[in-house]
């Protein structure tokens, strides 16, 4: 028996036309898609580990021997921070530009920067490792360069497995470039 209503597929009595809403403000920067089963189920992994290491810290502290307590809080304090940071990866929309928020650096562009957003086919990472497959990229063209910029690939921690997803996400950030990118761009 399936549970749509206990799902993070749909909202509780969402329709089939996922349009925004008018109250939606669109200076807020916002993910247009949501993270993938494999970015989700890492940072769980991660946050278990760090609950353990956060247990071993209160034991050790309860033993007495407070320095090895701090350097276990601090490991487990670095891997919630991790875990954190591994679910805020991603591609970020608003009405002022384009933001790509990796796991070191986050690169933010203005939309009179982007030339152009659109889907092509290329080789792309696999989960970001070094390994690269045959896949689908959503490319966006910064001004003055040449190379465009891979944004989302359907083989990344979001949408592998999940063309559908990376499809609509796609849809999404092409249609934000559309409207909010300058005419004459």
């Amino acid at each position: 028996m399936p549970l749509p209503f206990l799902t993070a597929d749909r909202a509780f009595d969402a329709t089939e036309d996922d349009t925004a809403l008018p109250f939606d403000d669109h200076d807020l920067w916002r993910r247009p898609y949501r993270p993938g089963p494999w970015r989700v189920g890492s940072a769980a992994v991660l946050l278990l580990l760090a609950s353990f290491v956060m247990l071993a810290a209160m034991i050790i502290a309860f033993a007495g021997a407070v320095s090895g307590a701090m350097a276990c809080l601090v490991l487990g304090l670095a891997v919630i921070g991790t875990a954190l940071r591994l679910l805020r990866m991603g591609v970020w929309v608003s009405r002022h530009g384009l933001r790509k928020v990796g796991f070191f650096l986050t690169a933010t562009l203005t939309w009179a920067e982007v030339t152009e957003v659109r889907t092509v086919q290329q080789p792309v990472r696999w989960l970001g490792l070094p390994r690269t497959v045959q896949g689908q990229a959503l490319a966006g063209v910064r001004r003055g360069r040449s190379e465009p910029m891979a944004l989302l690939t359907d083989h990344n921690a979001d949408f592998l497995g999940r063309v559908e997803a990376f499809d609509r996400a796609a849809d999404t950030i092409e249609a934000w470039g559309a409207e909010y990118r300058p005419r004459g761009a």
